[in-house]
């Protein structure tokens, strides 16, 4: 057992007041099954209020650092996992038949899209099965990871039920959307209102009390679906909003007009307006990736999602538009093919700030850039290291060059922004390049030396 306290044999165990009870006293175990960009945070939030925490995965190397008080997240600090370890209420384990220990059992697995774009469910079933050799009476599943509406009740619950124990009576089920955004530095996952669905009250209301326990505001829907639809929405209206201002970037290009200017201006306006920003691609677990898990199930209601669709072929386009606007300003400005081309990629990772580089539009980009001839090399103060990716293995390993800028009109014929992080002096590259193509406005508060920026 790996902490006093955790399962016991008291005949009332699985009686929902007993439960609820547990976790109000802080006495439950709270299990976390993935020690990712949601696992960790959510795990370190449950500890930090006195919870008693083991989290499980199959990175033995993670578990091994997480047990060593050493995180593996760069927006995760080691002080911040070294405390959660020192307070003996934490601990990190490959074994999966310790689930039996836990009160709660949280999911946190990710769920990507295969390469024909349908739902990839691989990780969420497995983690299911792991769970359903040990269920016992008492016990409250929570699903975090993102998916299309129906998952959780199709998916999950039949696997569970598949050990006669009934969900409701027996074990609970309930959905609450990860809402993480790594290097925010104003939420955390404390601060961010949770959302939980259940189909029934008994699973609701013990969900209800277990994030209540750990997050300052709870937010209670009517259903697992209705939970599932709320993390889609949120990033489906964020992926809409970027599309349509990358449209209007390329509109307004042509007209000789500055999207970033346009933007600024228009968010004076105290209502109905609300700010999204251009840029060179999609990146992320979420946004790139949530919208079709709709698209994908809406057929099965025979409803078309063109917002959607469309959407995601406007954002996919952009790292394609981007290379082709390097090839263009290489040809006005300096008279030299792209094959050839020496190219500076300022940034890997998909957003400012953050080492996280999955669905990187950077990723894309590097590729299109050297499918083309150009010579392609990187700089991302939070990236030392390309990792293994899925969809870009030939990049794993390659490392990023030092920052050097009085060097780099000698190595580069041009240097390309995709990530606009703030540890970077746009100042010294600027002076140091005779071109930049900036797709973040990163370039926005350099004096001098503008007219070698081309705003993409």
């Amino acid at each position: 057992m790996p902490f006093e306290g955790a399962a016991t044999s008291d005949p009332h165990a699985t009686s929902l007041e007993h439960c609820i009870a547990r976790i109000r006293a802080r006495q439950a175990l709270i299990g976390v099954i993935g020690l990712g960009y949601v696992g960790q945070p959510l795990a370190l939030a449950a500890n930090s209020k006195g919870c008693h925490v083991v989290g499980f995965d199959i990175d033995a190397q993670r578990v091994a650092a997480l047990n060593q008080g050493r995180s593996t997240l760069r927006t995760v600090s080691d002080d911040q996992t070294a405390a959660m370890r020192a307070s003996k209420r934490f601990r990190a384990t490959t074994n999966f038949g310790e689930l039996a220990y836990a009160d709660v059992i949280v999911i946190c697995v990710p769920t990507p899209l295969s390469k024909n774009r349908e739902p990839d469910l691989s990780f969420v079933k497995n983690t299911a099965e792991y769970v359903r050799r040990t269920l016992r009476a008492g016990q409250l599943i929570c699903l975090e990871s993102t998916s299309y509406p129906g998952t959780t009740a199709e998916i999950l619950a039949p696997i569970l039920e598949a050990t006669g124990l009934k969900i409701g009576r027996d074990v609970f089920l309930a959905f609450s959307p990860e809402r993480e955004d790594p290097g925010n530095r104003i939420y955390d996952t404390k601060s961010i209102p949770k959302v939980v669905g259940a189909d029934d009250a008994a699973s609701r209301i013990l969900a209800e009390a277990f994030y209540r326990s750990i997050v300052d505001e709870v937010v209670p829907v009517s259903s697992m679906a209705t939970a599932e639809a709320v993390k889609l929405t949120e990033n489906i209206f964020r992926s809409v909003n970027i599309a349509l201002v990358n449209e209007l970037k390329h509109v307004y290009a042509k007209m000789g007009i500055n999207i970033w200017e346009v933007i600024d201006a228009a968010s004076t306006k105290p209502f109905g307006f609300m700010p999204f920003y251009p840029g060179p691609g999609l990146g992320g677990h979420c946004i790139p990736i949530d919208p079709f898990y709709l698209s994908w199930k809406a057929r099965e209601f025979d409803v078309p999602t063109r917002f959607i669709e469309l959407a995601g072929e406007i954002n996919t386009a952009e790292p394609s538009k981007v290379v082709n606007m390097v090839a263009s300003v290489l040809s006005t400005r300096k008279r030299r093919s792209i094959s050839g081309a020496r190219i500076l990629l300022l940034g890997m990772a998909y957003k400012k700030n953050v080492d996280d580089m999955r669905e990187s539009p950077a990723l894309a980009i590097m590729s299109l850039l050297e499918d083309r001839g150009s010579e392609v090399g990187y700089f991302d103060p939070w990236v030392p290291e390309i990792p293994p990716t899925r969809e870009y293995k030939e990049f794993s390993g390659r490392k990023s060059i030092a920052w050097e800028p009085s060097r780099f009109a000698g190595q580069f014929d041009a240097a390309l922004i995709v990530t606009d992080h703030d540890a970077v002096d746009y100042d010294a590259l600027v002076a140091s390049m005779d071109l930049i193509v900036d797709t973040r406005n990163a370039t926005r508060c350099v004096k001098s030396g503008r007219e070698r920026i081309v705003m993409a």
